[in-house]
């Protein structure tokens, strides 16, 4: 492992010409990068490719830029501005919350407090490494804590509250079970002793740390002389209303809190947060309101999880938007992140001229070498094609770890992992945030995920470890060499482009073409997307498992690196959300899959997701509907009985890794004409879950007819029309031979044809 790097991102991810690009690095090892601006055109360096291939770009970037070694503030948490020092009562004063912890231990984890850790100075309400409940002080010079030795039990509510008296020093500590039928792991059948008390009268008394020592949720602040100030002792779980009184409070009092989840609220309050405050239809933000007199509203880092059961959940309502006061419970991970938040290195403001195209700072010190990807949009449209980069899909796999944190990857990809030293540097930390794929490590799945921090999966020669080959971004980079080997003009759209803009983005082109894996699609992307097919635009999906998870993203322009999705009880899923818990924060709408809500992508596109393998990619056979007048111009120079793509870079043909069929149950239209479609797949390609009533034998690729990937076309209203190749491994087939291919051949043949205005051939 090597012990230096180079590391960085862009913000934006998309731009149009003539707009600026802010790059954020960091130096491991290393004071000063040469830089230099480039567009990509390939990145798998499989010999039977083309190779890697970058095309540098002249701009007003300096050669060389001095960095340094820049932290992440990992850890989701809240901070409460309090310039009046409300929260550091000299007096006497009560703490609460309901919690439902999620990892006890290693450390200490703080559930709310004003907390130096490296001064040992403030107070604290949190559980010990044992998982016990304890309320902490200290005066910089000694500290002491109340504990209770009955410990909390893991996804299960409790109410829990800390007293301090000023004058006698001390410290209650109670623990109240509020277990009911729904909201806790374990019921009421449970025969164990929830509640619990503890008394002490401690050494010392709480000091206050400051200002500049803010009161935190789920966090403690600590200062090193490398890292400066930053977050630490980070909380796993559930945090629901809460608050604070500058007075001690009686067991009468708590427990009636306890009992109806009615905070104190009295001349003494000093804060009363709501947690089920704020909601609306479609969402909410991460702006904790404080209802009490001081209005000491809790701001949320790196995205705490919004819109999750509560303490008094009764499981009929399934969603925020039915009843928020059931919904109050906020979810913190110690390895949750959103934003690295580093300091601007250098920004280029792109020449308004430039090409569009996907654009990389590439970074050098002597042998290390980094690529920081950013996409460009044309300024104005001009050509008639449009290449949809699929950013949403991107970020959904960004900085996956599944070779090294799920077991049943082998068993999904029928082949041992490869990996790379950059895997090796760099997946196992975490330091950078996970991907949608993989679980924070209280083992739930993680459902935000952006692009301000560094991501290895989307450098241009990465390829994904579990299967050997190329994925996503760097796979799509075969199209890219594709069409700028082909003659056709193009230019590039993102996936946040299509969502911000809708059709709008997609109208000025005749022809819009996507990329391998547009899997992760929002409302609007959809709507957009439709709605270019119906007014007259020409759409080549060729991808597979397209338009399947319905994820969003907030209003907010500022907010739109950070996507959300939630794995329900349906699909192929890395993990599945708990009950009640389906709906985004971001938007407000039913996450899971798109076909759950009606919108199948046979419906869009003519197919949709059937099943996936990754031991090897199959060819096309033409299907009797291809020799049809209507589309038989698209086989111009392929011969009737010839296999179409039985090579190619992603597993060594053109039907492969993950791969859709026509299905007029689900929607495909019936006008559409089935031209070609992939047999003869291994067992390593079952038929997918969602399409499974009941288990048996059988449903693999030797057995299952579902297993294939159809190819199809059907015209839509006003001159538009709509190819779908259906397979994730079909644009990686094109690069083979230099481009000369079959699978070349029939892409030149439609977009010749597509891009040009009036009728298409054989409409007669």
């Amino acid at each position: 492992m090597t012990t230096k790097q180079i590391l960085g991102y862009a913000d934006p991810w998309s731009i149009k010409a003539g707009d600026t690009v802010s790059f954020m690095v960091s130096g491991i090892g290393i004071d000063s990068v040469e830089a230099k601006l480039v567009r990509l055109i390939h990145g798998d360096e499989n010999p039977e490719g083309p190779g890697f291939i970058e095309e540098e770009v002249l701009s007003a970037l300096p050669a060389t830029l001095n960095v340094k070694h820049q932290f992440s503030p990992i850890g989701a948490h809240a901070v409460v501005a309090d310039p009046g020092q409300v929260l550091a009562p000299s007096g006497d004063f009560t703490v609460y919350a309901f919690v439902s912890i999620t990892k006890p231990g290693p450390d200490r984890q703080v559930i709310l407090g004003k907390w130096d850790a490296t001064a040992c100075k403030g107070y604290a309400l949190g559980i010990n490494k044992c998982g016990q409940l304890e309320f902490w002080v200290g005066d910089a010079m000694n500290s002491d804590r109340v504990t209770i030795e009955t410990k909390l039990l893991r996804k299960t509510w409790y109410f829990v509250a800390a007293s301090y008296d000023a004058k006698t020093r001390e410290a209650r500590l109670q623990q109240i079970g509020t277990v009911n039928r729904y909201a806790s792991l374990i019921g009421p059948v449970t025969n164990l002793e929830f509640d619990a008390q503890a008394s002490k009268t401690l050494a010392v008394a709480p000091g206050n740390p400051g200002a500049e020592v803010p009161f935190l949720w789920a966090a403690a602040t600590l200062d090193t002389t490398q890292r400066g100030r930053h977050r630490g002792m980070l909380y796993n779980g559930k945090i629901d209303r809460a608050g604070m009184v500058g007075e001690i409070l009686s067991a009468d009092a708590l427990a009636a809190i306890a009992k109806t989840g009615d905070l104190a609220l009295g001349p003494k309050t000093l804060a009363r947060w709501d947690t089920t405050a704020g909601y609306t239809d479609t969402g909410i933000g991460d702006t904790i309101v404080d209802t009490g007199p001081h209005r000491l509203n809790a701001e949320g880092v790196n995205r705490p999880i919004r819109g999750m059961t509560g303490w008094n959940w009764q499981g009929r309502s399934d969603s925020f938007r039915l009843d928020p006061s059931q919904y109050g419970g906020i979810v913190f991970h110690e390895d949750a992140l959103t934003d690295c938040r580093w300091q601007k290195t250098v920004s280029v403001t792109i020449p308004v001229d430039a090409r569009s195209g996907a654009y990389a700072l590439r970074l050098r010190a002597g042998d290390v070498e980094d690529h920081i990807p950013f996409f460009v949009r044309a300024a104005k449209p001009k050509a008639p094609i449009a290449m949809l980069m699929s950013t949403f899909t991107y970020l959904a796999y960004a900085n996956e770890c599944l070779t090294f944190d799920a077991p049943i990857v082998q068993a999904i990809t029928a082949q041992t992992p490869v990996l790379t030293e950059a895997d090796l540097n760099f997946s196992p930390s975490r330091e950078y945030g996970i991907s949608t794929y993989d679980h924070h490590v209280d083992g739930s799945g993680c459902c935000y995920t952006s692009w301000r921090r560094p991501i290895l999966n989307i450098r241009p020669r990465h390829r994904m470890s579990a299967m050997n080959c190329p994925w996503a971004f760097p796979a799509d980079l075969s199209l890219i060499w594709w069409l700028e080997n082909s003659g056709l003009e193009y230019e590039i759209l993102t996936d946040h482009d299509l969502h911000a803009e809708g059709v709008a983005a997609l109208a000025p082109y005749r022809t819009v073409i996507t990329c391998s894996h547009p899997e992760y699609y929002s409302e609007k992307m959809l709507d957009g997307t439709e709605d270019y097919l119906t007014q007259g635009g020409r759409l080549i999906y060729a991808g597979g498992n397209g338009y399947y998870w319905v994820c969003g993203l907030r209003d907010d322009p500022a907010e739109a690196h950070c996507m959300e999705v939630r794995k329900l009880d349906n699909g192929s899923r890395a993990w599945q959300a708990d009950p009640g818990e389906g709906y985004l924060a971001t938007t407000g709408e039913r996450s899971g899959l798109w076909r759950s809500r009606g919108r199948a992508p046979q419906k869009i596109v003519g197919t949709g997701f059937t099943s996936e393998g990754m031991d090897e990619s199959r060819p096309f056979e033409r299907m009797p509907d291809s020799f049809d007048p209507k589309v038989a111009w698209m086989f111009e120079g392929i011969g009737a009985e010839e296999e179409i793509g039985d090579f190619g870079l992603g597993q060594g043909g053109a039907a492969g890794i993950e791969i859709d069929r026509y299905e007029l149950a689900l929607g495909t239209p019936p006008t559409a004409l089935l031209l070609a479609a992939s047999f003869d797949h291994t067992d390593g390609y079952p038929l997918v879950s969602e399409e499974i009533g009941y288990s048996f034998p059988g449903r693999g690729g030797t057995q299952d007819p579902q297993v294939r990937a159809d190819m199809t076309f059907f015209e839509t209203p006003n001159g538009g029309a709509c190819l779908a190749t259906s397979s994730i491994a079909w644009s990686q087939s094109l690069p083979w031979r230099n481009g000369d291919n079959n699978v070349s051949r029939f892409m030149r043949n439609v977009l010749a044809a597509f891009s040009k205005p009036g009728p298409l051939p054989g409409g007669k």
